[in-house]
């Protein structure tokens, strides 16, 4: 069962990367050009694959012959190996092609909201970003808490306090609180909160509190919206205004946050990129040590790499 499963572990690491190289550099609707030469890849593989397991089956019969544990620990080891080999930066693309090809619609339609991330990131300004992240330490308790008590990432979470209030805690205009600039909250999430807290009542000036209220309303939005983090964070940000998200969506018969975007006003509608932006720019800050310059030698493929917190 051992070797069995790690000679399908490498066959699925294999083939995904194959296939992504071949949906990368085939891609088209010619038959000749295109369709035709992705086909025979496909078949090239297969024929490769049957070749591999010949030549394990012989492998193996030589390798029994010494100790019958040889046999399942080269294919465990090989089958580990490769899927190290797999999250190397090399081949971000052609998983990233892979996606494309299996996923269809949906993985376009995420694909062009990581690269609005990442364009995002790109427009940061890195010496007021870097102030940011000096003024987010004097939270990072209380965010790494909440985030670990409602399931989130602290990298998305300190991206939502970055968005709302750039660490500056305040009283808004528009009655937003705090570090999280907290409105109206749900009552089922500020019920949540207060559990977690295990206090009473709520005091949004605490910034702990503020903190535990908030990551209580994000993963609300999130149950709310199945779990889509683009969509969690853009009901986030409308609150309850006008029946909410939810209500608005089934209003326009919208069912992506595509789709919602044209008819959503400028700052709702660039808020889940600009949150995004920031928890990148958090993680990147906490794998590297410091900001990836976008543009810089390899660092596009590096950022694209390490991933979007939520996405």
């Amino acid at each position: 069962m051992l070797e069995v499963g790690s000679l399908i572990s490498i066959g699925v690491y294999v083939l995904m990367v194959l296939l992504g190289y071949g949906a990368e550099y085939l891609t088209g609707t010619s038959f000749f050009y295109n369709l035709l030469p992705f086909a025979l890849a496909v078949l090239i593989v297969v024929l490769a694959s049957a070749l591999f397991l010949r030549g394990w089956w012989w492998l193996r019969t030589i390798l029994g012959r010494w100790h019958i544990s040889l046999v399942p620990l080269l294919a465990l080891t090989l089958a580990a190996g490769t899927g190290i080999l797999l999250h190397m930066q090399i081949f971000t693309r052609p998983l990233a092609q892979f996606r494309l090809l299996v996923g269809g619609k949906a993985e376009i339609r995420i694909l062009t909201l990581r690269h609005q991330v990442f364009a995002a990131y790109r427009r940061l300004d890195t010496n007021e970003m870097a102030k940011m992240l000096l003024r987010a330490q004097v939270y990072a308790a209380d965010i790494e808490e909440a985030a670990q008590a409602f399931g989130l990432d602290p990298d998305l979470l300190n991206g939502l306090a970055a968005a709302e209030s750039s660490f500056y805690p305040r009283m808004s205009a528009d009655g937003g609180q705090g570090l999280f600039q907290i409105t109206a909250i749900p009552n089922q999430a500020i019920q949540q909160a207060l559990r977690h807290l295990q206090v009473k009542e709520p005091d949004m000036a605490l910034h702990r509190h503020n903190t535990f209220a908030a990551a209580a309303t994000l993963r609300y939005y999130l149950s709310q919206m199945n779990g889509n983090m683009v969509l969690g964070l853009l009901a986030y940000n409308i609150g309850p205004a006008n029946g909410g998200l939810q209500f608005i969506m089934q209003q326009y018969s919208a069912t992506d946050f595509i789709t919602i975007q044209p008819y959503l006003q400028e700052n709702p509608r660039n808020y889940p990129v600009r949150v995004l932006a920031y928890a990148l720019a958090f993680r990147i800050n906490r794998q590297e040590q410091r900001l990836l310059p976008y543009e810089e030698g390899l660092n596009a493929i590096r950022v694209q790499h390490i991933g979007i917190p939520g996405l």
